[in-house]
């Protein structure tokens, strides 16, 4: 705890975008205090001079990444590197007591077979992974109130689940025809310089990537297994659209009873998110737009019914570097804490 009497915080990994809307985030929390930046290629440089607009409120230089200097100064680590470096940083950071919130992919998984055979990277890190939670608060508030390491999840993943979680809960569709189409801004794609998300590239187009083989569809699966009680594929199809941050997430799935109309899926997804501040279930005939979500940790979520196909069709919207990174991170360790669950968290968007 530091001399104010704030929780001392570090982040490693905080120079990309999911670092920066982290401190932005930790500036304005009442519980805590950010003691230690760290990284490797950035490490030395002051981070005003990586983002020189917060040059005014965060007077921090980049450290290079040690565990040990990291433990002991901080109580709190939010670990925002790219997969496969977390797994080997947690286990000692969990044995030194400090409580760990990671943002990749390395503690998502129940099964690290799967992580491995989608990631590329063998684990030894086994009895710590045991212990990590997933960190969607919607679905296990509980959980997370007592973990000691958070595996956050992405953020394509957290826009579909949000969508489907009450039908797969419930039992309300037929799983296995499930379809998530989901579209996410540039930002999603990390601040490193990629060919695809220049300007002259990605802007006035529109398109599918990564088709059939992204790595979050066995997140999702894992999550949508979990809650329809079975093995449950999906079809997920990400695509790329020329704005800077936001993901819609369009699922499709087939009625079990198809004399629910879209009152009565309204009324369900109410009851189901009654105590999730951050999702809100929109009224008849109004449909989600990112745009409302920009800068904040909601997710709208819409509900149509199509009697003829007998369909329903779920559209939700989130700020894919908040409720699906930053925010979310923060919602999971407020839980933990034992602190107001949106505590420090922004639910007014920049809208327009």
């Amino acid at each position: 705890m530091s001399d104010s009497g704030k929780m001392t915080v570090g982040i490693v990994g905080a120079s990309g975008y999911g670092g920066v809307q982290l401190i932005r985030l930790l500036l304005d929390h009442p519980k805590v205090e950010i003691v230690y930046l760290g990284g490797d290629s950035s490490a030395g440089k002051q981070f005003s001079e990586l983002y020189p607009h917060l040059s005014h409120c965060v007077d921090l230089t980049i450290e290079p990444i040690d565990l040990e200097v990291i433990a002991s100064r901080c109580e709190i680590v939010f670990l925002g590197l790219p997969n496969g470096l977390a797994c080997d940083m947690a286990p000692k950071l969990i044995e030194k007591g400090c409580k760990v919130l990671d943002l990749s992919a390395d503690y998502r998984f129940k099964d690290l077979d799967t992580y491995t055979a989608w990631y590329k990277k063998d684990r030894s890190d086994r009895a710590t992974a045991a212990t990590a939670v997933y960190g969607l608060p919607e679905l296990y508030r509980d959980e997370i109130r007592e973990a000691q390491l958070i595996g956050c999840p992405g953020c394509y993943v957290t826009a579909s689940l949000l969508a489907l979680a009450p039908l797969l809960k419930q039992g309300l569709i037929v799983p296995e025809t499930a379809i998530i189409d989901a579209k996410s801004g540039t930002s999603g794609g990390g601040r490193q310089a990629k060919t695809n998300l220049l300007l002259a590239e990605a802007d006035n187009s529109l398109g599918a990537y990564a088709v059939t083989k992204h790595r979050h569809t066995p997140e999702i699966e894992q999550i949508c297994s979990d809650l329809a009680g079975h093995d449950v594929k999906v079809q997920f199809t990400p695509h790329l659209i020329p704005m800077v941050r936001g993901i819609l997430s369009t699922v499709y799935a087939t009625m079990r009873d198809p004399g629910l109309v879209r009152e009565d899926l309204i009324t369900i997804y109410t009851a189901f998110y009654r105590s999730s501040s951050f999702v809100k279930v929109l009224p008849n005939g109004t449909y989600p737009q990112t745009k409302w979500a920009a800068g904040t940790n909601l997710c709208y979520i819409g509900i149509e019914v199509d009697t003829r196909t007998d369909r329903v069709i779920v559209m939700s919207a989130i700020d894919n570097l908040i409720k699906g990174q930053a925010g979310q991170a923060v919602q999971c360790l407020n839980l933990m804490m034992g602190w107001e669950e949106a505590l420090g968290l922004p639910n007014l968007s920049f809208y327009p």
